[in-house]
């Protein structure tokens, strides 16, 4: 295992012919190389001047050499070299990275790197942008090659952050243990929309990877690839995650199936790490050693939840949001005669489950709709038995005059002390009702929004801490005509769109600030393959999305070997072109694995 270490004054000769040697792989000629000898030099005194770092094998053999120079907040990536004989083994990446968090710590806000054009693909990789600026000459230091004749050098830049204030309360800043519990959450509702055997929900736990931005463990129930694994780990610069998986057959319980295993429930409680699950559960409070709080989900039903926010606007101060009406009626029959009165009025309607995931037993019925099906008892008879509310439905955003986006969404978290923490807006791709994947990072949430969505998800985040919650939460809204927004439920668990905000905070911290963040949880496969082709097909994936200059990241690898194959995955990228094209070549290469085949 390569580690990084300061580098020693005593190494400096032999640094520096690592360096020729690093120059010379690429075939320069003597002279060209003698020319760039004074400036490759690194002496006794500049080891800790330059603040020089070098990469150590499992052997102690010295393998690779960097170097962070300049002051804050503009910092210069002065040096890195591989040896030869390391190349392609991620040793650069791991020099950027360190340099990149030495930068942060640094104070710097600014790491210029000059690079030679064979290096470009590199820093692209690594998340660097290149500029218009000027760079030095091409036997610079800071140049892991030159061509020979001084081509001239490429500058790039990166913007060192430090993780975001909100992820380091999540989890005290460090690693965790993560609980894929999906089907475990969903069973104590006991709702008729949700499948009884949670096999969708298993599948969803792959989410688990995400919980946070460092995962130290994942905890899942199901087997998943160990290619899928080694890949988000690289894509995501992870190391040492443990992967405890195949836990359960049937049943949702996987904290009880946790417990079932004494010698694991120690070891993963007793790693002195934050045990982060999906969503609270009596199960896992007896896991975690944390008391059940009664009532402590009641804001989980969607009835609970929009008498919450009526009672929020009743105290006035929220102008950009409204409420729709909303009833709850216990039988089919009275559905259906409400239903019908609307529909006579011309009225479109929300019916909704008084839970349910990812929009399951939520249906958009407009008149036309109903009459289609054959009026009101015909679509009454269609949906699952149980209480029903019914909602009025809230008109686009037609009125504003342009194609801003219909669902948003805001996530926060209760820390345990009682502290509400805002995380930010995410938009929302929602079709007929059901959640399809979000979108996060900066310019994402359009500024007529983002005050209201703001105000508003923090004052639910302060109700929620007052009535004894602890852990994650969105508010989901529907934009309406008028430039105002509908709060339409509230989700006391983890998300898909946290899941986005963990990658892009990760992904800050590691490659630069600025990242744009999508799941996408269902992008269809052209066909079903066997685990080692799942593999090829992500990493290829991530290969492509990378000359586009966007992150590929498969976040749901499960799904693939269903009848009717899919994967959920995570984009990312710096602008929301790349970040739009790289997603529909991702979906159109994974469509397509279906003609490696043949004619069917």
């Amino acid at each position: 295992m390569v580690k990084v270490r300061a580098a020693r004054p005593a190494e400096a000769e032999d640094l520096t012919g690592l360096v020729m040697r690093s120059k010379a792989h690429w075939g320069y000629d003597a002279a060209f190389l003698a020319a760039c000898a004074p400036e490759l030099r690194i002496r006794a005194g500049d080891v800790t001047a330059r603040r020089v770092v070098v990469a150590e094998n499992g052997r102690g053999e010295v393998v690779g050499v960097a170097s962070l120079e300049g002051t804050p907040p503009r910092a210069e990536l002065g040096l890195l070299f591989v040896e030869p004989s390391a190349v392609g083994q991620g040793v650069g990446r791991l020099l950027y990275r360190d340099v990149l968090r030495r930068a942060v710590e640094l104070g710097a806000r600014r790491l210029v790197i000059d690079s030679d054009p064979h290096a470009t693909g590199f820093y692209r990789a690594m998340g660097a942008v290149p500029v218009a600026e000027p760079a030095a000459s091409a036997a610079s230091p800071a140049a892991p090659a030159a061509e020979a004749g001084g081509t001239a050098l490429v500058r790039f830049e990166a913007a060192p952050v430090p993780l975001a204030d909100w992820a380091r309360a999540w989890t005290g800043g460090g690693r965790a243990v993560h609980l894929g519990n999906v089907g475990e959450f969903n069973a104590q509702f006991a709702d008729a929309t949700l499948d009884r055997e949670q096999r969708p929900a298993h599948h969803y736990a792959c989410l688990a990877a995400f919980y946070s931005p460092h995962p130290a463990a994942l905890v899942l129930p199901r087997p998943v690839p160990r290619g899928w694994t080694e890949l988000v780990c690289r894509q995501l610069g992870w190391t040492g995650v443990e992967v405890y998986d195949g836990l359960l057959d049937a049943d949702p319980g996987l904290a009880e199936a946790v417990r079932a295993r004494p010698a694991l429930a120690a070891l993963l409680t007793g790693s002195g790490l934050p045990l982060v699950p999906w969503g609270r559960t009596r199960a896992f409070g007896r896991l975690a050693g944390r008391p059940w709080r009664d009532g402590e989900l009641r804001y989980e039903s969607k009835s609970a939840a929009h008498g919450l926010f009526g009672r929020i606007l009743a105290d006035g101060g929220h102008p950009g949001i409204v409420l729709p009406r909303q009833w709850r009626v216990d039988g089919r029959w009275a559905a259906a005669r409400m239903l019908a009165a609307r529909t006579r009025a011309g009225e479109s309607t929300v019916l909704k489950s008084e839970h349910g995931v990812g929009g399951s037993g939520t249906t958009v019925l407009t008149p036309a709709r109903v009459r289609a099906a054959g009026g009101a008892r015909a679509v009454l008879r269609r949906l699952p038995r149980g209480p029903l509310l019914v909602e009025e439905y809230v008109g686009g955003a037609a009125s504003r005059g342009d194609e801003g986006p219909r669902d948003l969404t805001y996530d926060g978290f209760v820390d345990e002390a009682g502290r509400a923490h805002e995380v930010g807006g995410a938009v929302m791709e929602v079709a007929d009702g059901c959640y399809r994947g979000a979108t996060v990072g900066p310019g994402v949430v359009p500024g007529w929004a983002e005050k209201s969505l703001i105000a508003f998800g923090a004052a639910v985040g302060r109700e929620l801490a007052d009535s004894g919650y602890r852990g994650w939460f969105d508010v989901d809204f529907v934009a309406d005509g008028t430039g105002r927004l509908a709060p339409t439920e509230t989700n006391l668990r983890l998300t898909g769109p946290s899941i986005a905000f963990m990658v892009a905070a990760r992904l800050d911290a590691l490659r630069g600030a600025g990242h744009l963040v999508r799941i996408s949880d269902r992008v269809e496969l052209g066909a079903r393959l066997p685990e080692a082709q799942l593999d090829e097909l992500c990493a290829a994936l991530a290969r492509g999305c990378a000359e586009l200059g966007a992150v590929f990241v498969p976040a749901i690898p499960t799904g693939a070997f269903e009848p009717a194959p899919w994967l959920g995955v995570l984009v990312a990228a710096r602008g929301r072109e790349v970040l739009d094209a790289a997603e529909a070549w991702v979906r159109a290469e994974a469509l397509a694995v279906g003609a490696m085949f043949g004619p069917s």
